[in-house]
């Protein structure tokens, strides 16, 4: 399995990821590299969200978004359900 299919299989079971969950869960040190691999067949968001990293500062990472296209999704009144 490569490393841009193991980053579609977690955002399809977890939602959202960022770099440190992909270097950690992974083992993907370039996430920006593989979400543009992801992004050639399915489309991604990226939102900036505010982290304390390990000195106790507030910083702002990127956590990117798998967003379905299944047609279940695309039903008024219907929720993702993967």
């Amino acid at each position: 399995m490569t490393q841009t299919e193991r980053l579609y299989d977690y955002l399809i079971e977890n939602k959202a990821i960022n770099p440190l969950e992909a270097w950690l869960k992974l083992g993907i040190y370039r996430l920006s590299a593989r979400i543009h691999d992801v992004s050639k067949y399915h489309v991604i968001n990226k939102e900036m969200v505010e982290v304390e990293n390990q000195f106790g500062e507030k910083i702002k990472v990127a956590e990117y978004y798998l967003e379905c296209d299944c047609p279940v999704c695309h039903v008024e009144g219907e929720q993702c359900r993967h």
